[in-house]
């Protein structure tokens, strides 16, 4: 694959030295160690572009097993956007799509871009570019109930109050993209409760922190800035949809990411409505010592 120039663009920016670091040297097929992965999960997270250009985030649960390598370019996952979720219908023709298997207990987790077209109640995921990612900035905890039946409590173009708490409090969300030309993505993103700020009725900011340098999700965002963010109540079982637009603000030393809300979902039965008790990753730096954008601090580096 070629190289992708958003993120050439933010390597430079970002003072990255090393030639050929991006998604271009990912590869498509699925490794055995990938598959069996896969197999063991219980939770997808994928991104996609709905027909308006607004990118969504969501997540698919399933029993393990629910996740299958068919070949080594091919993934099945038993399981299809609700009726309710942002992403019903979209696989109905060929898509670009991003997922990330995620797999808070253990911290790990596994990137696979791609196309998938929905057949019956399963989407069937071409690959293009498989890689594993670092155990960084997840928060262990585990599932003690099922996922229930997805459904809409409310949509809107701005959060609610009680949204704008939910956010800030959050020690996770998912972040996905996409460049025309070079597809999809989605990545995790995590840090102390506060490490995402609300910084207006739609709009909210959050920093980054040291990764693998690769910079897709902000390669993605050089070239378009349409984004979709996934919050996860984990002790209600709930999740909150946010698309619209984000930009990084390279003014100090490191970028902020800013985003404003075009529009947004909250579900109610995606997740499973328990879980364990998080156990804050060691290297999360604590948000007293973030700084603040609006002062012009830096704040760390993006993945």
């Amino acid at each position: 694959m070629r190289s992708h120039p958003g993120e050439v663009a933010v390597q430079r920016r970002a003072g990255v030295r090393v030639a050929d670091h991006g998604s271009s040297r990912a590869r498509a097929d699925i490794p055995e160690v990938a598959a069996a992965f896969l197999r063991d999960q219980r939770m997808i997270v994928a991104g996609a572009a709905d027909d308006l250009g607004r990118l969504w985030a969501s997540v698919l649960t399933g029993p393990a097993g629910f996740a299958d390598a068919a070949d080594d370019r091919t993934i099945v996952l038993r399981a299809a956007p609700a009726p309710d979720d942002p992403l019903h219908g979209l696989f109905a023709a060929e898509r670009d799509v991003g997922l990330l298997a995620i797999e808070p207990r253990t911290r790990r987790r596994m990137r696979v871009n791609g196309t998938a077209v929905q057949t019956g109640e399963s989407l069937v995921v071409g690959t293009e570019q498989v890689y594993a990612n670092c155990p960084k900035y997840i928060q262990t905890r585990e599932p003690t109930t099922p996922p229930g039946t997805p459904a809409r409590i409310g949509s809107g173009s701005a959060p609610t109050g009680r949204h704008r708490d939910w956010i800030e409090a959050a020690d996770t969300f998912f972040i996905a993209t996409r460049a025309a030309g070079f597809g999809a993505d989605v990545s995790h993103r995590g840090g102390n409760p506060g490490f995402v700020r609300v910084t207006g009725p739609r709009s909210l900011e959050f920093p980054d922190y040291p990764g693998n340098g690769m910079y897709m999700t902000l390669g993605n965002l050089e070239l378009d800035p349409a984004a979709g963010l996934l919050f996860p109540d984990w002790e209600r079982g709930r999740t909150l949809h946010l698309t619209g637009r984000a930009r990084a603000d390279w003014g100090g030393d490191r970028p902020v990411v800013r985003f404003e809300v075009d529009a947004y979902t909250h579900l109610a039965g995606t997740l499973p409505a328990g879980w364990t008790a998080p156990g804050y990753h060691r290297f999360n730096p604590p948000v007293r010592d973030q700084g603040s954008s609006r002062s012009g601090s830096a704040i760390g580096t993006v993945l």
